[in-house]
Order: C-alpha cells, then sequence, then structure tokens
C-alpha cells in the first residue's frame, strides 16, 4: 500500500516551502471571520443560559441550583484541562518541537470548538421553526469532544505538517465527526458515553490515513530530531498525568444525572489504574534489564479510559472494568513495541505519536467491549427501568432487544472505523497540494521552520540527550561525540 502513496508523490509535486506568513493570516482571519458570520445567523443561548431564565424558573418552579451549568461544570472544566493542557503537553515528547506541540493544538482546538458548535447544532439542537441553533454548557462539553477527534489525528501528523494543514485537518474533521457522531448516536442509537467509538476510533483512523497518504520516504533525514531529551520527556509525563485524572470526568460529562454518571467514574477509575499495572509489567519485562521505556508510560497507561468509554456507563461490575484496564494495558504496550514497527517498515506509516496503540486500537476493544455488554445486559442486573434509563430505550426504539442493541453498537464501531479510512484518505490527498508550506523531509519535527525560538534552545548540552527505545524514534550516536565523562 505505501507504494501507492509513493508513487503519487510525483504528481504533487515537492513540499519544500515552510513560508506560511500569507496563507496562516489568512486562513485564521477568514475562517474566524466565517465564525463570526455563522454565529450571528445561527447561535443563541439556551433557555437555561439566555436572560429569560428568570422567568423560566419560576414557570417550572425551580431554583438557580437546579440550572443545568451546576450540575455539568466541573467536568466541563475537567475535559477542557483535558484538551488544552493534557493533549498539549503530552505532545512536547520531541526535542525539538514542543512550541508546534502544545502551541499547535491550541489553536486547532480554538477553532474547532467554534467550527463544533455549529456542525453539531446542525445536526442535534437546530430548531425547525426558527432555523436556530441554542447552545448550553452541555454544548460545550460536546464541542470538546468534537475537538478531541482532530488533537488525536494532530498526533499521527506531528512535526510532519504545516499549521495550515493542521487547519485544514481540523475543518474537515469537525465536519466528519459531526456526520459519524449523528449516524452512530442518533440513527443506530447506540451509546457511547465516552467516544471510544466517535472519538477516539475515529480520529484515530482519521489521522493514521492521513499519515499513510502523506508518507514520506525521505523522513530519515530528520532522524537527528524524531526523538524526546530528558526535559521534553517530563513535559509530555504532566499532560500524560493531566489526562490520567480527569479521564473520569471525560467519561462521565454528558451520561445521565445519578447513578449512570456515577457509575462511568467508578469504571473509568478502576480501568486506568489497571492499565498502570499491565503497562509496567510489559513494559519491563521486554527488555533485558527490566527498565521502563517512559513512552509507554507517558502513554499505554491511558489507554484503560480509552477503552472504557464506550462501556462506562453499563453495569460492566467493577471488576470488569478492571479486566477491561488490564487487557488495553497489555494491548497498547505492545502495540508501542511490535505493531508500530511493523506499520511503518510494511505499510509505510509514520505514526509520530503512536495513538494507533493509544487511541485507535483501544477504541475498537471499547466499542466491541460496549457491544457485548450491552448484549448481554438483563433486567435481572438493570431492572426494566435501569435498562430504559441505560439504553434510553424509548420511542421508536422502545422495543429494541438487549441483542439487537449490542449489534447496532457493534455496527456503530464499523461506522466510525470506516468513515476514519475513507475521510482520512479524502483529508491527505487533498493536503499533498504542495500550497500548504508543510515542512521539508529534512526539516521535519523543527520548531525552527514555524516559531521564533529563543537563543537558550540552541545552548542544550548534548549530554542530556537519550536514545528511545521505539524504532521509529532512534537517534545515530553518532551525532555528537561528547560524553558523559566530558
Amino acid at each position: 500500500m505505501g507504494d501507492c502513496c509513493e508513487s503519487s508523490a510525483g504528481c504533487f509535486g515537492p513540499q519544500k516551502n515552510t513560508y506560511v506568513r500569507i496563507s496562516l493570516p489568512a486562513v485564521c482571519f477568514v475562517w474566524q471571520i466565517a465564525m463570526v458570520i455563522l454565529f450571528g445567523v445561527f447561535i443563541r443561548y439556551d433557555e437555561e443560559s439566555a436572560a429569560r431564565w428568570v422567568i423560566t424558573r419560576r414557570e417550572r418552579n425551580l431554583t438557580d441550583l437546579e440550572n443545568e451549568f451546576y450540575f455539568r461544570y466541573p467536568s466541563f472544566q475537567d475535559v477542557h484541562v483535558m484538551i488544552f493542557v493534557g493533549f498539549g503537553f503530552l505532545m512536547t515528547f520531541l526535542k525539538r518541537y514542543s512550541f508546534g506541540g502544545v502551541g499547535f493544538n491550541f489553536l486547532i482546538a480554538s477553532f474547532g470548538l467554534q467550527w463544533a458548535l455549529v456542525m453539531q447544532g446542525w445536526f442535534h439542537a437546530l430548531n425547525p421553526e426558527n432555523g436556530k441553533i441554542t447552545i448550553g454548557i452541555e454544548s460545550l462539553i460536546n464541542a470538546d469532544f468534537c475537538c478531541a477527534g482532530s488533537l488525536i489525528a494532530m498526533g499521527a501528523l506531528l512535526g510532519k505538517v504545516s499549521p495550515v494543514q493542521l487547519m485544514v485537518v481540523t475543518l474537515f474533521g469537525v465536519t466528519l465527526f459531526a456526520v459519524e457522531e449523528y449516524i452512530i448516536l442518533d440513527l443506530l442509537h447506540c451509546r457511547d458515553a465516552g467516544g471510544s467509538m466517535v472519538i477516539h476510533c475515529f480520529g484515530g483512523y482519521y489521522g493514521l490515513a492521513i499519515s499513510w497518504v502523506l508518507y514520506r520516504p525521505n523522513l530519515h533525514l530528520s532522524k537527528r530530531l524524531h526523538g524526546s531529551i530528558y526535559h521534553s520527556d517530563l513535559f509530555a509525563m504532566i499532560g500524560a498525568l493531566f489526562l490520567w485524572m480527569f479521564w473520569p470526568s471525560f467519561n462521565s460529562a454528558i451520561t445521565d444525572h445519578g447513578d449512570g454518571q456515577h457509575r462511568a467514574a467508578i469504571n473509568t477509575y478502576l480501568a486506568l489504574a489497571s492499565c498502570v499495572l499491565t503497562t509496567v509489567a510489559i513494559s519491563s519485562v521486554s527488555q533485558k534489564r527490566g527498565k521502563l521505556d517512559m513512552v509507554h508510560i507517558q502513554n499505554a497507561t491511558l489507554a484503560g479510559g480509552v477503552a472504557m468509554g464506550t462501556a462506562a456507563e453499563f453495569e460492566i461490575t467493577p471488576y470488569g472494568a478492571l479486566i477491561v484496564g488490564f487487557l488495553s494495558g497489555i494491548i497498547s504496550t505492545l502495540g508501542y513495541l511490535y505493531v508500530s514497527p511493523f506499520l511503518e517498515k510494511y505499510l509505510k506509516l509514520q505514526d509520530t505519536c503512536g495513538i494507533h496503540n493509544l487511541h485507535a486500537l483501544p477504541g475498537l476493544l471499547g466499542g466491541f467491549t460496549g457491544a457485548i455488554v450491552a448484549a448481554a445486559a438483563s433486567e435481572a442486573v438493570y431492572t426494566r427501568e435501569g435498562l430504559v434509563n441505560v439504553f434510553d430505550l424509548e420511542g421508536r426504539f422502545a422495543n429494541r432487544t438487549q441483542g439487537t442493541q449490542g449489534g447496532f453498537q457493534a455496527a456503530g464501531t464499523c461506522v466510525s472505523l470506516g468513515f476514519g479510512l475513507v475521510g482520512g484518505a479524502i483529508v491527505g490527498f487533498i493536503l499533498r497540494f504542495p500550497i500548504w508550506g508543510d515542512p521539508a523531509d529534512d526539516n521535519c519535527f523543527d520548531d525552527e521552520a514555524y516559531w521564533e525560538l529563543p537563543e537558550e534552545e540552541e545552548t542544550i548540552p548534548p549530554v542530556l540527550e537519550y536514545h528511545n527505545h521505539m524504532l521509529h524514534k532512534h537517534q545515530d550516536i553518532s551525532e555528537t561525540n561528547f560524553s558523559i565523562d566530558q
């Protein structure tokens, strides 16, 4: 498959000019003006955030404390931190691309959440009578979720594309996300509180498909920068810890108040804890001296939260949550050890952050785990009222059996996979045109292409550099003549 992408490279010409002084400001200004116009035409406050709330509250005999804001804002705050701090700092592991990791994450998330409010609003909150979209605190959470898919895709492309290309990835990523989310959650009526299917599976394979189409046969010319140093891995670990701590909020943020939200937080909490131990075990046993690889600790320890996303609000039982975390830690760590090198060598798939192991595979595991748990749900465990509440079996879905629900859950996972692969391939071919200012093969993973760097950046002693165990992060030891003794 990689030969297909190599042969098409000549059709699109060289991609060596990183000059974005016109294209980047133009995209930012024009698209932001477009957002202002779209918001002016369509977006309005919902009844709980509008000034009319004082009347609505009195008519419904409510208090201010029953406003949705007070139920959802703590979860929104946690999710927001994950999007901007967690994802951002997790991508600072490259020795010379920390500005790009956290800075471009900031840029595309800020654009993506605005576009997500419009796209998701058209599908879920458009009033047919007046043509307006109403937004509230839950809309902001869903917009952050929508952005997460594009941020995941960015992980596969990190250091190899321009900020303009990332904006294009986000424009199409949010659009595709809104469509597949509508198909999976509304038409198929799947349950996916933490987004194993609609966020992680889609975002993972969306980014991988783009990266496959944008294959760089001479990426080894940037090998000297394709790795980490001590302090860059430490910054990335900060991002990982923020994600790990707040993942229970991520998976429970939009579940039903009460038992559903409570159960989702517990299940995610347990899966994450279990995942850490198996990640450490596999990372240690894979090395002759039993040493740990920071790549595994930064990433694979989060796979339990990804895999628990779909089944988080189901009664999977506490020990079931531990099993999901146990398996996801093993699968993710083995992915970094063996699958990533295999994909790069034989399928020409260059995955900078290893999103296949952290998001794509655990997302598939989570989707199919949710299908099994949904199919096995019974009135003896949930009660009839509990089944109706958890799976929203009302209206035209009132007569759906649990076996049928499980089948639709599995179908939803396949839909997210298809949207990611096909959509990513199309966007990848769009990004191959030599108009986006992407770096040459020998200038990847370097902040200097798009950022003004402080002088101190040039004085990092080579003695601080170390070699990563991942095949695609190795660097030649011959790059420096310094030794520890010196």
